[in-house]
Formats: structure tokens, sequence, C-alpha cells
């Protein structure tokens, strides 16, 4: 049932983000992600997992291309120097500014965004554009590392059998070699319920963020 939910709520978005990019109010759908990193201090990523139109179209975008047999987790180390999405926030910020005040246009840059991430996502795993890309990934991470609620696990039931690092979109889930026992990065889970899916050990809950963010 919360698979539904979450499809839905990502379909009605998109929807929702093409009406407002192509009707010139970008500026409506910036104020919805500046209300979403203010709700990340509480629910977690919750943009990133339910409403973000990029997540959405790489989800498709994924599955294709694992057919295609055109994907590769690999990257170049210099995409994962970490500096790449504030360029690309720059870049975005400026643009947009630019061809305000000079041409008195609106560019739908966050439409070009998302078929950027399109193309991304047909060659590497969506971590590489989630995690070294997307411009709004420092800004969300901010905020959603001090998430007050976020997927957590119990080391108790957790079996360390990874099912739970294979869903994860973000590389938020790792197994530890030492413990053998999972780990949820808050400040890169993007909420979407993936691995508490998939947990046959229902080891996985979303709930209020223990010490260390882990029981058990």
């Amino acid at each position: 049932m919360i698979k539904f939910f979450i499809n839905a709520s990502r379909i009605l978005f998109l929807i929702i983000f093409l009406l407002l990019v192509t009707r010139g109010a970008m500026v409506m759908w910036l104020g919805i992600f500046g209300v979403t990193m203010i709700l990340a201090l509480l629910l977690g990523r919750i943009f990133c997992g339910w409403i973000c139109p990029m997540n959405t179209v790489m989800l498709p975008t994924e599955w294709l291309s694992k057919k295609l047999n055109l994907q590769t987790k690999d990257a170049p180390n210099w995409l994962k120097s970490g500096v790449i999405p504030w360029i690309m926030l720059f870049i975005m910020i400026a643009t947009m500014i630019f061809a305000k005040r000079m041409f008195g246009v609106q560019i739908p840059i966050l439409l070009y965004l998302v078929i950027f991430s399109v193309i991304v996502t047909l060659r590497y795993k969506p971590e590489i554009f989630h995690n070294y890309i997307c411009p709004f990934e420092p800004l969300q991470n901010l905020t959603g590392k001090f998430a007050l609620f976020t997927e957590k696990v119990n080391h108790v039931q957790c079996i360390g059998c990874k099912l739970c690092e294979t869903v994860c979109p973000s590389e938020a889930v790792k197994v530890s070699k030492k413990s053998k026992k999972a780990n949820i990065n808050p400040g890169l889970c993007h909420q979407c319920f993936n691995c508490q899916l998939i947990c046959p050990e229902n080891a996985i809950s979303y709930g209020r963020k223990a010490s260390g963010n882990q029981e058990g």
C-alpha cells in the first residue's frame, strides 16, 4: 500500500511540475522545494523520494538502461569530488537570472535538468546523479541529515543480507563489513521505503531517529 501512495505522489507532483514549468511558474516549484527543505528537518528527504520529477523519470530510465545493458556503476573520480552539484546549482541560478534580466524571458532550466538526469541515468546508476551531480542534493543533504524521523535499522533483527543495499537509489544503506549489520545515512536517504519493503526480517522501519540512527 505504501508503494502505491509513493508512486501516486510521484506522478501527481510530476504533473504539477510540468504544468508550472510550461506556464513559466518555476518560482512556485522552487517554493515547493524550499518548503520540503524545511520539512526534511522533521521527515527526511521526502522531496527526493516522493516529489522530485528527476527521480520520477529516472526510475523507468534505469529500467530501460538495464534492459539495453547500457548502465555501469563506475563513474570518473572527478565526478565524485563533491563540487559538481554546487557548480550545477550556480549555473542554474546564474542562467535564470541572466535570461530574465537581459532578455526578459524565463528559461525552463528545471525541465532541461530533468532531461539531463535521464541522459545520465541511461549510462550510470541513479546514485551517480543523485549524489554527485544533482544541484539540489547538497541542500537536501544539509537538512536531511538532521531529520527527526527517518528510515532506521533494528540491528537485533538485521541479518546483513544486503538486499537493502541493492534497492537503495542513493547508496544511503550500507552493511558494515565488521558488524554485518545495515546502517542508513539520513543525509542521503530519500525515504523511498525501498529498503523497508524488501527487508525479509522487517528490520527496517520509519520512525523517530534513535541515537546514531540505529537500534539494537
